[in-house]
């Protein structure tokens, strides 16, 4: 049972306010482990985002593959693929890439560092978005263990920021692939994480939220028996209202933000 005083707890109304994420930025690039992982995430925020002009790119350390028990993995990486963009492209983001890592048994390491590191430099984002990359899901869900993929990614992308401003880590980006360090990434922000100290108002993206996760349609028919679009707008509308009472009473998507 969550403890309504314990000011990890993101839905706690009497925890610390949050405060707006910086927007005098132009590039984000996000990275996560799997499809579906923003939409869950911050969909409403990047769709506020783009709205205001700002560029956004997805990426995505696996296709997903081995999420779908009843769909072989040959079969279910190429759909959920499909599904991703397509949902990438309701809130407005045309560039998703795809690294290639194994669904399931991603491996925090360098070679995970590398890859994010080297998307960083192409990309050269002021903005880096993961998501939670802690052990549990905190309070809020009853301290929920969080998934391998997740911690790895998230926390290879936390590192992988100052990978990518050094030119003596993974020096081979540069020589062989021509990636000059990028050392101008000044925030990355961590959604889902259960010690938030910032949101973004969720209020104009919500409703395209929901529409990008409803384009996982065929990762949604094996996760619920319950009507997709009652249970994604039920599940998202209700996140950001539970932010609410810390930003202001403001329906929003919460963030833990790491300055650089």
């Amino acid at each position: 049972m969550t403890d309504p005083t314990d000011p990890t707890d993101p839905t706690d109304p009497t925890g610390p306010r949050l405060e707006p994420l910086p927007a005098d930025w132009q590039r984000a690039l996000a990275v996560v482990a799997h499809p579906d992982d923003l939409e869950y995430g911050c969909a409403a925020a990047v769709a506020d985002w783009t709205d205001a002009g700002k560029e956004v790119v997805y990426l995505l350390a696996t296709r997903g593959e081995a999420g779908i028990d009843t769909v072989a993995p040959a079969e279910c990486g190429p759909l959920r693929e499909r599904e991703q963009r397509a949902g990438a492209a309701v809130v407005g983001v045309s560039t998703v890439e795809f690294l290639g890592h194994r669904d399931g048994v991603v491996e925090y390491g360098t070679e995970l560092r590398r890859d994010i590191a080297a998307a960083i430099r192409r990309h050269r984002p002021e903005l880096v978005v993961t998501l939670n990359h802690r052990d549990t899901w905190g309070p809020a869900v009853g301290g929920a263990w969080n998934s391998p993929d997740h911690r790895a990614v998230g926390r290879a992308t936390l590192d992988a920021v100052g990978d990518a401003g050094n030119r003596w880590i993974f020096p081979e980006l540069l020589a062989g692939h021509g990636l000059e360090p990028w050392d101008g990434v000044r925030w990355v922000a961590v959604a889902g994480s259960p010690t938030p100290t910032h949101a973004v108002d969720a209020t104009a993206g919500l409703e395209r939220s929901v529409l990008s996760l409803l384009q996982h349609r065929g990762y949604l028919q094996v996760l619920t028996d319950r009507n997709p679009e009652v249970y994604c707008r039920e599940f998202l509308v209700g996140a950001a209202r539970a932010v609410a009472p810390r930003f202001g009473g403001v329906p929003a998507v919460a963030f833990e933000l790491f300055p650089r």
